[in-house]
């Protein structure tokens, strides 16, 4: 199936070129429209999944139950329960003019793709039959926000967005001083204000808490599942060191060429090389006893990752 594809896609690429050009050429055309395909079924599955879980999350707990979460959606439900107005029409209404404002302020393929979405997602909701799976209200907070939380992240993973909060703190952020964490905070306390002045504080309450599980939720899946951690290795025995990483913990290492620092004026750097690895969280504790093995005295420092892509970490340490 895959040599078929291939011999289809190389086809194409030859009749967009004159029959003159280089093999180079037509392979180099060829291999690029591959990767553009495959991301773009990667980016496609990844924003269907959120769909359906967003909708789940929706349908299943929210909806039924007369919750309400923060951003556009939380406006859609609130304006949805004053008016009867059906919430898959509002939540495509509300969130036009934020979407339409990402082809300024984003791009024209996220603001495409987050439209599709969105209009996907109102789609699903609307002909989804309600299955309230629970009565208990703090079930229903916590796990429609996680549901609704881990449609969002997979939208965001899949180069788009189901909810328009983001797009606008992205704008607002280049024109004010505030981070776009801190325009999102401002914008749902508003939400959430509104919410305990019309229904009731105990509403408003509940709401924070399907927020927090949905926030907390998003951080998780774009973040992804595994931490990393960067370790920066300054050590006389650097070559030990590498040696190391490579034959005990059978992972990469990059070596950067750099110069001690602590010396007086008039004094020559001294040059040493430095040892960069990135490691899982669980492999930290073996290359920080290795390490002490060969110097005492290094000097290393480690930073979160929140995730990484090529290279060795995503495969399986080498065997000695």
């Amino acid at each position: 199936m895959k040599k078929i594809f291939d011999y289809i896609l190389t086809e194409i690429i030859r009749q967009r070129f004159k029959k003159n050009v280089a093999e180079v050429a037509i392979e180099t055309e060829t291999q690029r429209a591959k990767v553009d395909i495959t991301h773009l079924i990667k980016q496609s599955l990844l924003i269907l999944g959120g769909v359906f879980s967003a909708a789940l999350g929706l349908k299943g707990f929210l909806l039924p139950n007369s919750f309400i979460d923060g951003g556009v959606t939380g406006i859609s439900l609130i304006t949805s329960k004053l008016t009867g107005f059906s919430f898959p029409a509002l939540l495509v209404i509300i969130n036009l003019p934020f979407l339409l404002l990402a082809f300024k302020s984003v791009g024209k393929q996220f603001a495409l793709k987050s439209i599709g979405g969105v209009v996907l997602l109102a789609i699903i909701v609307d002909f989804m039959p309600v299955v309230t799976l629970t009565h208990d209200r703090l079930l229903i907070a916590v796990f429609g926000g996680f549901f609704l939380g881990a449609g969002i992240g997979l939208a965001i993973r899949g180069g788009s967005v189901l909810d328009g909060t983001e797009v606008l703190a992205v704008f607002l952020s280049r024109r004010l001083p505030l981070t776009i964490g801190d325009i999102i905070l401002i914008f749902n306390i508003f939400i959430f204000s509104f919410a305990a002045y019309v229904f009731s504080i105990e509403i408003a309450m509940y709401a924070i808490l399907t927020y927090l599980a949905a926030a907390k939720t998003v951080d998780f899946v774009v973040s992804g599942i595994e931490e990393y951690i960067g370790v920066t290795i300054i050590s006389e025995k650097s070559e030990d060191v590498r040696l190391t990483i490579i034959e005990k913990l059978g992972r990469g290492c990059t070596i950067y060429v750099g110069k001690k620092g602590f010396a007086k004026r008039g004094e020559e750097l001294k040059n040493t090389d430095v040892v960069y690895t990135l490691l899982t969280r669980l492999e930290l504790s073996k290359l920080e006893t290795e390490i002490d093995k060969i110097d005492k005295d290094a000097f290393i420092i480690m930073h979160s990752i929140k995730d990484a892509k090529g290279g060795m970490i995503k495969k399986r340490p080498l065997k000695k």
